[in-house]
């Protein structure tokens, strides 16, 4: 389904793989998009790297891997543990500043370490575009249900 074009930000940074002996550092995209209000992107790898012609990442790019997280599990994370099953993120203890990601998938699961002030700047710029407690009204269900009923050919359920 096509999108439409709509306000959003980014925020690059790089996240520290923390592995077994050493730290490997990951190049990686926070992404917004008021069309999908409730959700964050973290695009990893090449992905994060490929932008538009305004400099926006390129939504038609699959060169790299994307998690899909909650803006509200963003914030949380900020403060205390947050996320349970696949995605988790708190701050650390013993490096304030510094927040933990953990991400968990079939294959294996990844420890993170990124920036709280990176992470804090984005979240803001977030508010300017949707103020918490507003996501809801920029979400056309009524539009896209519309669309599916129309354009989804003959009705799956009719005998």
């Amino acid at each position: 389904m096509a999108r439409s074009s709509s306000p959003g930000c980014t925020a690059r940074t790089t996240l520290h793989l923390v592995g077994p002996h050493a730290w490997t550092s990951v190049p990686a995209t926070l992404v917004y998009d008021s069309a999908d209000p409730f959700a964050v992107r973290v695009r990893f790898g090449e992905a994060a790297e490929t932008t538009d012609a305004a400099g926006s990442p390129d939504p038609e790019d699959d060169g790299g891997v994307e998690w899909l997280l909650s803006r509200e599990l963003l914030r949380a994370g900020l403060s205390c543990p947050a996320g349970e099953g696949d995605v988790r993120i708190w701050p650390t203890r013993a490096a304030p500043g510094v927040l933990f990601l953990q991400l968990r998938a079939p294959s294996g699961e990844a420890l993170f370490e990124m920036s709280a002030a990176v992470v804090g700047d984005f979240l803001r710029e977030t508010e300017r575009l949707v103020p918490t407690g507003h996501e809801s009204g920029l979400l056309q269900v009524d539009d896209e249900l519309s669309a599916l009923l129309q354009g989804g050919g003959p009705d799956p359920t009719a005998l």
